[in-house]
């Protein structure tokens, strides 16, 4: 019997068709773990969106909304405006917007303020924390400055006028240009009603407060130096999670003053202890191995809880370069603790604050503006789990922390 040779022909080419068709398949399937995650091309999965929650990529970083005021928009004056820097870092921000405000709306010469601790005759210069240069350029035509307060100026004379955060032109008026006229020069002593940096249709910054408060201040070299290194360090030991960690607002003393009591009506806490958070952790999915780190400075019994559930939980005292412990852990008072605490939390991939307060509301500012948006608020979790995107802080959820006023 003759064999039709079209027909063989079709019969290889119908062969070929299912052959192409087949290894197509495998490839697409190869592509593909039981996760969801594909695999490249090294055969290494990466993670799809859906798994992406837990280490979210920074953000868009947002740009500057304001411009920088001019100078010749204030009359100057003759008088001074001087104040200091107090509490730590979280406070610092405060006290520096409110200072260049007011001294701005005096058309006054603000003095370079000193920095005091908690404790008594804990004080130090502006320059051993900041970087004076910075501060006194960012300011250049916004605000006159000056490095030391003139000798013809007493401090016993001067008259010290308290104004809440944030302060309003409305309340400079009203209750402290009427002194600065009478004493010529002030000295400033912010307090605060609300630590709450939530903001509004009639309460966000302007472009002097935006300016004072995210284009000012800015560590000195060496202290940014030990900063860089402890989170380097950090990023070492975090490996198994591409060198990501959690950045924990821990203080043992704070959370005894606070008592951590919940709202009844609300359902809310001021505050979480080490079990807490280590639940917290593992109930949104964050692995055993991940790196956290803790603003509580030395190791504590009340802190093993955590490191049973995440070994790889570490204070400052443990990653610091040996050869600064001396000046900035056994050193007296903390304020050097307290910033390289803030600085740290401001850089880390996610951010956790134990502690409500202006720590956590200016911690999250700063990340705002450089794009870390993974600013988790812990709460008691009912469930077997949950998902990480569910405790995002309002600040960011919402689009309300002030950082928005000025950033856009």
């Amino acid at each position: 019997m003759g064999v039709d040779l079209r027909q063989v022909v079709a019969g290889i080419l119908t062969l070929t068709m299912f052959v192409m068709l087949g290894n197509m398949i495998k490839r697409g399937a190869s592509n593909v773990n039981l996760d969801g995650g594909e695999l490249g091309e090294q055969g290494l999965v990466s993670l799809s969106k859906r798994s992406g929650g837990l280490w979210k990529e920074d953000g868009q970083q947002l740009k500057p909304c304001w411009d920088k005021p001019a100078l010749d928009d204030v009359e100057p004056t003759d008088g001074f405006v001087t104040f200091s820097l107090t509490n730590g870092p979280e406070y610092h921000v405060s006290q520096i917007v409110d200072a260049v405000v007011v001294a701005r709306y005096l058309g006054a010469t603000l003095v370079l303020p000193d920095i005091r601790g908690s404790k008594p005759g804990d004080e130090r210069s502006f320059e051993d924390v900041y970087d004076v240069e910075k501060f006194v350029k960012s300011l250049d035509g916004v605000v006159r400055v000056v490095k030391e307060q003139p000798a013809e100026i007493s401090t016993r004379n001067l008259a010290v006028v308290k104004v809440p955060n944030r302060v309003t032109e409305d309340y400079i008026v009203e209750h402290v240009k009427p002194i600065y006229k009478h004493k010529g020069n002030i000295r400033l002593a912010t307090y605060f009603p609300s630590v709450n940096m939530r903001k509004s249709a009639k309460n966000g910054y302007d472009s002097v407060a935006c300016l004072a408060v995210f284009g000012t201040l800015q560590l000195q070299p060496k202290i940014q130096e030990v900063v860089d290194s402890m989170v380097e360090r950090l990023r070492t030991l975090s490996r198994k999670s591409d060198g990501q960690f959690i950045a924990v607002d821990l203080r043992v003393d704070m959370l005894e003053k606070k008592g951590c009591l919940e709202n009844g009506e609300a359902g809310t806490r001021s505050c979480y202890n080490a079990q807490e958070i280590a639940v917290f952790l593992r109930k949104i999915g964050f692995d055993k191995d991940t790196p956290v780190y803790l603003t509580e400075s030395r190791w504590g019994s009340s802190l093993d809880a955590l490191k049973d559930h995440f070994p790889k939980t570490y204070t400052k005292e443990s990653i610091i370069p040996a050869d600064k412990k001396a000046k900035f852990l056994d050193s007296e008072g903390s304020e050097y603790e307290k910033v390289i605490d803030f600085y740290i939390c401001s850089q880390s991939d996610v951010f956790v604050p134990a502690i409500s307060g202006l720590f956590y509301s200016n911690v999250a500012g700063k990340r705002i503006a450089a794009g870390r948006t993974q600013i988790l608020v812990p709460a008691n979790i009912p469930e077997s789990s949950a998902s990480a995107s569910d405790f995002i802080t309002h600040y960011v959820s919402k689009k309300n922390h002030l950082a928005y006023s000025c950033f856009c």
